[in-house]
């Protein structure tokens, strides 16, 4: 009789089943889909392997990795790939492809082989939103395989982020709009100061959407109302996703959001859209396939998706945020929203919650606020917060990721959960977000005004792109920037009213818009430009 071979956790693989979800049955044994393995680095990234970090080091200064670079030094080990490979066949898993630079192997199996290779059972679970591909409890690995494999993506395929834009009732759009209730994308580069003679020309704006999708014909005419150029936007398919346009109110008047704010920032920037499902391994190989994108090389990424922290298990945060942080050793600024349902996320539980990915601490957390402007001019910017529940800038205190060096000094607050845990604090910036002083955009031939944090990643990335092209030289992760050389140089709005929920504006830095909303020119030449 042999002997049982034994098996190591995958570090925090751990999952729970979704909010109010049962088990209906097992998935059936035959069933076919696709897994993500993640693989640990060949050596790990530091100050000294890339200059991207530096708190004291302006942009123009700073020397970044190329995506060579890093997959040389920090990719997946040859080796480590291979040992993947070889018990993936072991266990009858298609090997699919591999990537050293994304330190990825994607399997291709049925349930019943998935289930035997990483230890788990897969059932079909059923919940008030519908049902999803399901597990609980930890995932295992042969001993071998022990510090190998970081993360296994896809087993689980339940949704795990939602966009964060929301539409304001009744309003007109973009051809007639109430004054200073509502703005295009260009007002508000003007009020908030983006760098004039700047077009983006030279960058490229990557963009992650878990669904939706758009018409050339509406970004065309869109434009044209706006009489700026047509941006040059391309559409890149991650797992099976695609371009796929559906209704204003679904995940199309994110996509559209997106686009049209960032490019209209930007116009002569390249925008390049990934679509993934909306599943960790989609999110995850999305946010991997930009960064390693050698055709398009984004140069900032945005994202406008994403949930509570407690519906993510530790290995997806820790993945991300790994990702994130290739980001910024190639200087790849990546801008998150940090959510729209104020200070408890909308997790439902009575308690407080920060936004995932905006609590990476490699990602620049962008919170709302509402903006009121008259003559030309910023007249009011208050926290943005209708409704602390369902309509208000998410931000506050993570429960995962501990308080960066970057933010030692900045004043983060105990949680006001129980226990008052301390950790990295959410959002970094802020801009315009509530839907009453909102973005007039073009969605599926109709035009809307439309707010969310979603509007603030694109936003952010927009105005990245101006000062990627103004200096030379990509800004890459702005952090710890932000929280030191660039503190006290008038480069942000401090937002000193208003709440969204839980926590309160101040002075400086504060847990609803971070350190406020950007003078453009200012922040422009606090970075060296």
């Amino acid at each position: 009789m042999s002997k049982k071979q034994s098996r190591a956790t995958v570090p925090g693989s751990a999952r729970a089943a979704f909010n109010g979800a049962k088990a209906v049955g097992p998935v059936p044994a035959d069933e076919r889909f696709e897994v993500t393995v993640r693989v640990r680095r060949k050596a790990a990234l530091t100050s000294q392997s890339a200059k991207g970090f530096d708190a004291d080091v302006l942009p123009a200064k700073r020397t970044y990795l190329t995506q060579e670079q890093y997959s040389a030094a920090h990719g997946a080990d040859p080796g480590d790939i291979a040992k993947v490979e070889a018990f993936a066949r072991a266990n009858g898993l298609v090997v699919v492809e591999s990537s050293a630079p994304r330190r990825s192997v994607f399997l291709s199996g049925t349930a019943a082989q998935f289930a035997t290779a990483f230890g788990t059972a897969i059932e079909h679970y059923a919940h008030d939103g519908g049902t999803y591909r399901g597990r609980v409890g930890e995932l295992t690995v042969p001993d071998d395989l022990e510090g190998i494999v970081e993360g296994v993506f896809g087993i689980d395929d339940r949704p795990v982020a939602r966009p964060h834009f929301q539409i304001r009732p009744g309003a007109s759009g973009v051809a007639a709009r109430a004054a200073g209730a509502s703005f295009t994308p260009p007002q508000l580069a003007q009020l908030y100061e983006f760098p004039a003679g700047a077009d983006g020309t030279g960058q490229c704006i990557g963009i992650i959407e878990l669904g939706g999708g758009f018409k050339p014909a509406d970004i065309r005419a869109y434009f044209h109302e706006l009489k700026l150029p047509v941006p040059h936007v391309v559409a890149i398919g991650v797992d099976g996703g695609k371009n796929a346009p559906s209704t204003p109110n679904g995940p199309d008047g994110e996509v559209m959001l997106d686009i049209e704010v960032a490019a209209a920032i930007a116009p002569k920037a390249k925008i390049a859209v990934y679509f993934a499902p909306n599943t960790n391994k989609g999110f995850l190989d999305a946010v991997t396939r930009a960064l390693h994108d050698t055709t398009n090389t984004p140069s900032v990424i945005s994202i406008s998706w994403g949930g509570p922290e407690k519906n993510w298990a530790g290995q997806d945060m820790t993945a991300f945020n790994q990702a994130f942080q290739t980001a910024a050793a190639m200087g790849v600024t990546v801008c998150c929203a940090a959510g729209d349902n104020g200070s408890g996320d909308g997790a439902g539980d009575g308690k407080q919650h920060v936004d995932f990915p905006a609590s990476s601490p490699f990602a620049l957390g962008c919170g709302g606020t509402k903006l009121v402007a008259a003559g030309g001019a910023i007249s009011a910017e208050t926290v943005w917060n209708e409704d602390p529940t369902s309509s208000a800038t998410g931000g506050g205190v993570s429960d995962f990721f501990p308080v960066p060096a970057y933010q030692a000094n900045a004043g983060v607050p105990p949680s006001k959960n129980p226990g008052g845990h301390t950790g990295r604090g959410v959002p970094d910036v802020a801009g315009d977000a509530d839907p009453a002083t909102g973005y007039a955009v073009r969605v599926d031939g109709q035009e809307f005004v439309i707010g969310g944090t979603s509007a603030v990643a694109p936003l952010w990335a927009g105005l990245i792109a101006l000062m990627n092209q103004k200096i030379g030289h990509r800004v890459g992760f702005l952090n710890p920037l932000i929280y030191g050389s660039v503190a006290g140089t008038g480069s942000f709005r401090d937002i000193t009213s208003g709440d969204n929920g839980a926590y309160s504006a101040k002075a400086g830095w504060d847990p609803c818009t971070g350190w406020g909303s950007p003078v453009g020119t200012k922040l422009l030449s606090a970075l060296g430009g």
